[in-house]
């Protein structure tokens, strides 16, 4: 497998980029990262890279460098960042179990002291299908979404 070229962080993009606000150094040197991504990518020839890059580091507005990357398309997310996204969807998915579990348990112990007894925790058969519906699509090897292989 080719080792992709590190992706810079996202720059700006000109829908984002309100045209007459003035840049940081840090918005320039995005953008002059993205180019260069875009020259090893072979989207830009030495030539047009240059000229960019030059106009990139003398840029003073967001309208600026917008101009100068709005024919390239936004950078993939690493494989690094794909799997922090996946991370932190599961940990919803889990968030919304805890929440499924505080409203089940809530509706139980009202019907609880409604009826003056201890019933059976029923909420426990589709907490634990959620719960095991959760855990299968996390072990569940390949089908990652955004995954290139194939």
């Amino acid at each position: 497998m080719e080792e992709q070229p590190a992706r810079p962080a996202s720059p700006k993009r000109e829908q984002d980029a309100v045209p007459g606000v003035r840049v940081s150094d840090r918005d320039r040197d995005a953008v002059v990262e993205l180019l260069a991504v875009a020259l090893t990518e072979g989207r830009l020839d030495a030539h047009e890279h240059a000229e960019r890059v030059g106009a990139a580091l003398a840029a003073r507005t967001a309208g600026e460098l917008a101009v100068l990357t709005a024919d390239l398309p936004a950078p993939r997310p690493t494989p690094e960042e794909r799997e922090r996204a996946e991370l932190a969807e599961w940990y919803a998915e889990w968030r919304y179990w805890l929440g499924g579990l505080v409203v089940l348990s809530a509706i139980w112990g009202v019907n609880c002291l409604r009826d003056g007894e201890l019933d059976f925790y029923w909420p426990v058969t589709p907490l634990a299908v959620w719960a095991a519906v959760l855990v299968a699509a996390a072990l569940r090897p390949g089908d990652k979404k955004g995954d290139d292989t194939g």
